[in-house]
């Protein structure tokens, strides 16, 4: 058997219900074969990137020990995608950073780099996204970025603002009917 291995998943969505969305999928990453959850951050609401206009995102990012490859990590997140709704076709691609349902992303796997197709690890530009690395290093501020040194050293190189953590649930807030950046009210 694999000796375990970390690895951190990003997670996002900004349309349906996202913080709902990023939830059940941290509770799905809970249930994978070989796998546990280490660790989880908490929600963010972050500004969309991308130069698509869209509602903010909800961000997350998690800590796993797992044995699955990433080749079979990746498929397991691809699967939790589709079961919240997301579709990956042709169409769907040339709208790279439009909307989603739910988006996973494996950023970091081990201290491994993997270069092949349909699978880059670390995330290529997970070491420029602060919606990515503020959730990070919440969880696994040490963990090395390959090329880019540590996920708090890559935070610090980054312009944060805008990224605002959620009240959670259990204050009665449900993060779905927070009133985004913009709307009146």
């Amino acid at each position: 058997m694999t000796a375990p291995i970390q690895a951190c998943i990003g997670l996002g969505a900004n349309i349906g219900h996202p913080a709902a969305a990023v939830r059940t999928a941290i509770a799905a990453l809970a249930e994978l074969p070989d796998t546990r959850v280490l660790a989880s951050s908490r929600l963010y609401r972050t500004p969309a990137w991308g130069g698509v206009a869209q509602p903010d995102y909800v961000n997350a990012a998690v800590l796993l020990e797992t044995r699955l490859s990433p080749e079979t990590l990746l498929h397991e997140l691809l699967s939790i995608e589709r079961r919240a709704g997301r579709l990956r076709t042709a169409e769907t691609a040339s709208a790279k950073w439009g909307p989603r349902a739910l988006d996973l992303d494996l950023l970091l796997y081990g201290n491994h780099a993997i270069h092949q197709a349909g699978l880059r690890v670390p995330h290529p530009y997970l070491h420029e996204r602060a919606f990515a690395l503020v959730p990070l290093a919440e969880i696994a501020p040490d963990m090395v970025i390959p090329g880019h040194g540590m996920v708090v050293e890559a935070l610090r190189r980054v312009d944060a603002e805008g990224i605002v953590p959620l009240l959670p649930a259990a204050l009665g807030v449900d993060a779905d009917t927070l009133p985004r950046r913009g709307d009146a009210g």
